[in-house]
């Protein structure tokens, strides 16, 4: 899976050693593992690649339903350019 690697890891550090944490990263690496699974695991943790914290003022977080392979990419409420809009997202646009 991806990982956390500018100023979003030293605050979320201490969430990554609490046992809650510790399950829902075998939940999640389990279902990679045997499920398909959107986006790819290395894009999972996008929002905090793309985004520094030092610049953000709000966190709004989505869950989007993607449909198919190639459309999901980390983001909540985005696809890759040159991809279908799923339907989900053509209600919120």
């Amino acid at each position: 899976m991806g990982a956390i690697a500018n100023d979003w890891l030293e605050p979320l550090s201490p969430e990554f050693k609490k046992p809650y944490y510790r399950k829902l990263y075998n939940t999640v690496k389990h279902e990679y593992e045997t499920r398909q699974v959107f986006p790819d695991a290395d894009d999972i943790f996008n929002a905090f690649a793309f985004t520094p914290l030092s610049q953000v003022k709000a966190v709004i977080l989505g869950q989007d339903p993607y449909h198919n392979v190639g459309q999901a990419h980390g983001l909540c409420f985005s696809v890759k350019p040159d991809v279908e809009i799923p339907p989900s997202l053509v209600n919120i646009y």
